[in-house]
C-alpha cells in the first residue's frame, strides 16, 4: 500500500485524539517503527493492524473509523490542497458528483504512483446515484465507507443535503447509494477558484 495513505491515516489519529493515542495504537499494533512515511510502501496487513487496533483502542467499528477518515480529509485545515482539488469537480454538488470518474486520474497528477480504485457513477432516476469502486476489496479495504465520509463532508461543503448509504460488496466493487435531496440546503463554505495570495510584507520606515 501507498505510504501516502498510510501516513494520512497516522496523521488522523494524531490530528484527531493526540500524540500519545497514536502511540498507544502503534504499539497495539507492534509497529517496529515510530512513523509511516509517505515515500515508502507497506504491506497492506500492516496497515490494516493499525486499523483493527485503532478500532479497539477507540472503541469505534471499523466502518465509522474509516468514514471519519474521509471527513477528515476534507474538513481539516492542514487539508486544504485536497479540499481544493475536490472542489475544482465542479460548482454544484451535480457537477461535483460527475466529476469523481476522473478523480483517480486528477489524483495521479499530484501523485503520479498513487493508484486509487476506479469509480463508476451511474443514475436510474433524477437524484439518486449509484457509485461503484472498483478493485476497493482487494487493493483498498475499506475505501468505499472512506469516500462516504469524503461525500458528506463535501455535501456540507456545497451546502447540500445529502442521503449516503454504503450498501455493502458487488463482486469486486464496493457500491453507495447518493440520494440528493436538495442542492441548496444550507450555506456552503467559502471557495474560490484561485488561492488567496500570501500577505505583502511592508517594511518599516528608517
Amino acid at each position: 500500500m501507498h505510504g501516502l495513505i498510510a501516513r494520512t491515516l497516522q496523521c488522523f489519529l494524531q490530528d484527531t485524539y493526540g500524540l500519545s493515542i497514536w502511540q498507544k495504537i502503534a504499539e497495539l499494533a507492534k509497529l517496529d517503527f515510530d512513523d509511516f512515511e509517505a515515500m515508502l510502501d507497506y504491506d497492506i496487513r500492516t496497515v490494516e493492524q493499525v486499523l483493527e487496533a485503532a478500532s479497539m483502542c477507540l472503541e469505534k467499528p471499523r466502518d465509522a473509523l474509516l468514514e471519519d477518515i474521509g471527513t477528515y480529509l476534507i474538513t481539516h485545515p492542514n487539508n486544504e490542497g485536497l479540499r481544493r482539488l475536490m472542489r475544482y469537480g465542479g460548482v454544484d454538488f451535480f457537477d461535483f458528483l460527475h466529476s469523481l470518474e476522473d478523480l483517480p486520474g486528477r489524483t495521479r497528477l499530484a501523485v503520479a504512483d498513487l493508484q486509487l480504485p476506479e469509480l463508476e457513477l451511474t443514475d436510474s432516476v433524477p437524484g439518486q446515484f449509484l457509485l461503484s469502486c472498483h478493485g476497493s476489496l482487494s487493493e483498498m479495504p475499506g475505501f468505499g465507507h472512506v469516500l462516504v465520509g469524503v461525500l458528506r463532508a463535501m455535501a456540507d461543503d456545497y451546502g447540500a443535503l445529502v442521503i449516503l448509504d454504503h450498501r455493502g460488496a458487488l463482486g469486486q466493487a464496493e457500491v453507495i447509494d447518493i440520494t440528493v435531496v436538495e442542492t441548496d440546503f444550507a450555506e456552503g463554505r467559502s471557495f474560490e477558484l484561485a488561492a488567496a495570495p500570501p500577505p505583502v510584507r511592508r517594511e518599516k520606515a528608517s
